[in-house]
């Protein structure tokens, strides 16, 4: 009689167990929520079960019966940002509460390893100024972040086992580092709690995120999963589509305010157009599915890095051209320049050690541009025009903030006749009275090259010039000429 008392208990106990709530990993005690908005909040209860949602902040209750399958989704409205502990609780008979919920800004940090990169560095791989990180992570309580699992599903996941980590002296060396030096300087400007969910792989393709149906449609890559491990059953981390499966599907209920996107190097080689064009189904793709309109995409150009160990061959400017262009026909995005971001000895490091330089650039370009701070300078200069005088080539820049810098000794730039064969230039500023549009301008010219018809900025896989403008930002590399 005892045992099958006993067994009736148990049988009462699962059933409720089952029957109780069941939240998404990501929906979880510190979690930052977008503040001023609708946000989602979604789960799993009993098929057909009525699922009540209070928060501390509101005297309304939502309420939302799960489907057939068991899943439901609400929206509630978040308040205004602050570092007051919020709470919100689900009913379905049973409760399951969240606590020390902030409301702030919630960004996404996607891409590949320098993406990923953590402040405490990989392997032969630092970071610059860790310690001084640790030191200082004290004064940024504010900042939370979340590490999405990097794991490969051959069917989209709803979920994944992750936690979201408040930032203290012995947290911060495991958030992305660009990612965190973004929401440090975030969080010193508007004074609010900042948010980042972290769905990154190292080495991953652009591909390894767009969908099957993407990926039948636009590429010729194989979207059956046995297919994709023999195609590169070598290098894991280059396949498609698993990997936005299983590290960014979860993700996509939450509710965001942009994507911080650092990746490229892995399509280094890409032929023509194809790495802008892909960028911008990717970029399409992510704002389609999280449903939220055409929120920012602020991404960064990969590094000088030696591809194909050759210093002087240009696979890796080509695929920065392409990440350029990708930035034109990308609607509100945005591309930071690294081109200053690395130190002559690291042409063999594809992890450069400087990460809050490229961390702050972000930021900047999100305070410009969202956030109301229109006095900073955030955008790169860029090449204008050129004009072609007697031995010389004369060209102007945009986004320089009325500076072309330095004064003197201008490195980077080459010039060719029509034999196309480049030479190292001389660069100087030029000037004349007369105030015409030419008076003022780069003068380029070579010994070499009496008669030049082009002329490239660092167009090479490792080349570190030195020109800057007002905001003290590098010069996007470029070039004139469409040779192959």
């Amino acid at each position: 009689m005892k045992k099958i008392l006993l067994i009736v208990a148990l049988m009462a106990l699962a059933i409720g167990v089952e029957a109780k709530v069941r939240l998404p990993h990501i929906l979880c005690d510190n979690m930052v929520i977008q503040q001023q908005t609708d946000v989602r909040l979604w789960g799993w209860a009993e098929p057909g079960k009525q699922v009540k949602v209070k928060t501390s902040w509101s005297e309304t209750t939502a309420t939302v019966k799960a489907d057939k399958d068991g899943r439901w989704l609400v929206k509630v409205k978040t308040p205004k940002a602050s570092y007051e502990p919020l709470s919100i609780t689900f009913d379905d008979g049973e409760q399951v509460s969240i606590n020390n919920v902030l409301a702030g800004e919630v960004w996404v940090c996607a891409g590949q390893s320098n993406m990923e990169m953590p402040v405490k560095g990989f392997w032969m791989c630092p970071v610059e100024g860790y310690n001084d990180v640790v030191v200082d992570a004290k004064k940024h309580a504010g900042v939370r972040s979340v590490k999405i699992p990097s794991t490969m599903s051959a069917t989209p996941q709803d979920d994944a086992q992750c936690a979201w980590r408040v930032c203290t002296p012995n947290t911060v060396g495991d958030f992305s580092a660009t990612g965190y030096f973004f929401a440090r300087k975030m969080h010193e400007a508007l004074d609010i709690p900042i948010g980042l969910i972290e769905a990154n792989k190292g080495g991953t393709r652009a591909e390894s995120w767009l969908t099957k149906e993407n990926l039948e449609k636009y590429t010729n890559d194989p979207t059956d999963s046995v297919e994709i491990c023999k195609k590169w059953s070598q290098w894991d981390y280059h396949r498609s589509l698993l990997w936005g499966n299983g590290t960014f599907n979860p993700i996509l209920n939450y509710t965001v305010k942009g994507i911080l996107y650092y990746q490229g190097c892995s399509n280094v080689g890409d032929p023509g157009d194809q790495y802008s064009e892909r960028m911008k189904l990717l970029v399409d793709q992510w704002r389609g599915q999280f449903g939220l309109g055409e929120i920012p995409f602020y991404f960064v150009q990969i590094a000088p890095y030696r591809y194909d160990d050759d210093n002087n061959a240009i696979s890796g400017a080509l695929l920065r051209e392409q990440q350029f262009k990708a930035s034109q026909i990308i609607p509100n995005s945005s591309l930071v320049c690294t081109n200053d971001l690395v130190y002559p000895y690291e042409f063999s490091q594809i992890h450069p050690t400087q990460k809050q330089q490229v961390g702050e650039r972000l930021a900047y370009t999100a305070l410009a541009r969202d956030y109301g701070f229109e006095g900073l300078m955030y955008e790169s200069p860029t090449y204008k025009d050129m004009l072609v005088k007697e031995d010389a080539i004369f060209i102007h820049l945009d986004h320089n903030y009325h500076t072309d810098a330095p004064f003197e000794d201008i490195q980077g730039f080459e010039i060719a006749g029509e034999d196309k064969v480049f030479h190292p230039a001389k660069a100087q500023h030029f000037w004349q009275p007369g105030g015409g549009y030419w008076d003022e301008a780069i003068k380029i010219s070579s010994p070499e090259v009496k008669k030049p018809v082009a002329v490239r900025y660092c167009f090479r896989n490792f080349q570190i010039g030195n020109v800057k403008n007002g905001g003290n930002l590098p010069l996007f590399p470029f070039r004139t000429d469409k040779w192959e």
